[in-house]
């Protein structure tokens, strides 16, 4: 039987509430402080006597594989956030657990193979195009990277995922997400809860906005479903709708309603996380960002980049890699531990919440020197290998590792070697505030300016 050999520090808080205001004011902060005073695996407890929450975050690259790979088994999405996200956006791939997963997963996965993602390039690089198009007429030739690639990000996933029927898709999601990603992310958090059905304003408001985000899924949904086999649309949904098997059946339309609010909620924030960020760090380290404009022009010589050229852009997924390192779109990850599991020198007991933290883990001074600071040399081929597996996780791992990935990598390449040809950046803004959403967000902006060059 497995006992607890040594006592999990962690911070001591405040005598009657603990760390709770620690984690709503900065919640990645605290975790990192954490790390630097107790160690790779801590307790912090957080919340009044009687609703008083204790938590366990593991920060090592051995940790983290245990709870996301090596022993997943023993750690289950069953904690309070993963609750409320998918009573708002369904029981999706992102929050589905045991045979609901697995079944949701061997339908879904032959839409995510290479060659099918590799298709959706000419989706990727239009959406681009339109949105760099739109910065020769910025004021003062200045954007906002954030808001602009989150635009971007949407649009094309939206295209991606529904074909024609964009716009008014985008309309929705990009008034009512915000107003549900909240709304769960202060449920989850929250150590008490009115129940959903109460008419509070808050309720009123998220079940307002939810409803009006179902009714334009649940529209387009029926509208695939009701051509049948007569669709040949190379679109996600369509392919939702068609995917079936003998083993597994195939989806009914609340099913694909839940992949496609999924598919919107992760393939968008994440992705246009990453691209803004790498953004802001070209644009604040110019010699990084004259040797991947050198790149793309040498391999594209000005023409609009094909799937086929990812893998002639190293150094261009190298400072990707690196803007994922120092700003992981999922920077906590948790879970909950259904056996007690021992972890280095400690134990963590069953039932308890768990977090992973590639915010951490990703500066953690045992896997990377001056971990704050940009480089993407950190990223050859030789030093990838030379760390541990988990010492960089912006996708998760495991069984549950993100099953957009390539498409991930893909649009955010692309979109980079096109924005680097046709504009010069520079930081506007050098420093940019971020906080621990449902995915990691920026509380300021990002305003870089723009400047066309000649080609």
């Amino acid at each position: 039987m497995t006992t607890t050999r040594t006592p999990i520090p962690g911070p001591a808080g405040l005598p009657l509430l603990g760390s709770m205001f620690d984690l709503k004011r900065d919640s990645l902060g605290t975790f990192l402080n954490a790390q630097r005073e107790h160690g790779d695996v801590v307790r912090i407890t957080a919340g009044p006597p009687g609703l008083r929450a204790e938590l366990y975050a593991v920060f090592s690259a051995e940790g983290a594989q245990q709870i996301l790979a090596t022993e997943a088994a023993n750690f289950r999405k069953d904690n309070a956030f993963y609750e409320e996200v998918r009573e708002s956006f369904g029981n999706g791939l992102l929050t589905s657990q045991d045979e609901d997963y697995l079944r949701q997963r061997r339908l879904v996965q032959p839409l995510f193979t290479r060659r099918r993602v590799d298709g959706y390039a000419e989706a990727i690089t239009s959406e681009t195009a339109t949105t760099t198009a739109a910065w020769r007429a910025a004021p003062d030739s200045t954007v906002d990277v954030v808001s602009e690639m989150t635009g971007l990000t949407l649009r094309a996933v939206a295209r991606i995922l529904f074909g024609t029927d964009v716009d008014s898709a985008v309309d929705v999601v990009e008034r009512c997400f915000p107003v549900i990603g909240e709304y769960a992310l202060q449920r989850g958090y929250s150590p008490a809860n009115l129940p959903r059905s109460w008419p509070t304003p808050a309720n009123r408001k998220a079940a307002a906005a939810t409803e009006e985000l179902y009714a334009v899924c649940d529209d387009i949904v029926a509208k695939r479903r009701a051509a049948g086999d007569s669709a040949t649309g190379d679109d996600l949904l369509t392919l939702l709708a068609q995917a079936g098997s003998e083993q597994d059946g195939s989806f009914d339309a609340s099913e694909i309603r839940e992949q496609v609010l999924i598919f919107l909620l992760a393939g968008h924030e994440t992705t246009a996380t990453s691209l803004a960020f790498a953004l802001h760090l070209l644009a604040r380290h110019p010699e990084h960002q004259q040797q991947a404009r050198a790149e793309a022009v040498r391999v594209l010589a000005g023409r609009t980049p094909e799937a086929a050229d990812l893998d002639a852009l190293p150094y261009l997924t190298k400072v990707l890699k690196e803007a994922m390192r120092l700003y992981p779109a999922g920077p906590v990850i948790g879970r909950r531990a259904v056996a007690a599991t021992d972890i280095g020198e400690y134990t963590i007991p069953a039932g308890a919440d768990v977090v992973v933290a590639p915010w951490v883990t990703h500066r953690h001074p045992r896997y990377w020197d001056d971990p704050e600071r940009f480089d993407p040399e950190r990223f050859t081929p030789d030093r990838e290998k030379a760390r541990p597996r988990y010492a960089w996780f912006p996708f998760g791992g495991g069984p549950r590792a993100c099953i957009g990935q390539h498409f991930s990598m893909l649009e955010s390449v692309l979109a980079l070697a096109m924005i680097l040809q046709e504009y010069e950046l520079s930081a506007v803004d050098v420093e940019v505030p971020v906080g621990a959403g449902i995915t990691l967000r920026a509380e300021g902006p990002a305003r870089c300016t723009v400047r066309p060059l000649d080609r």
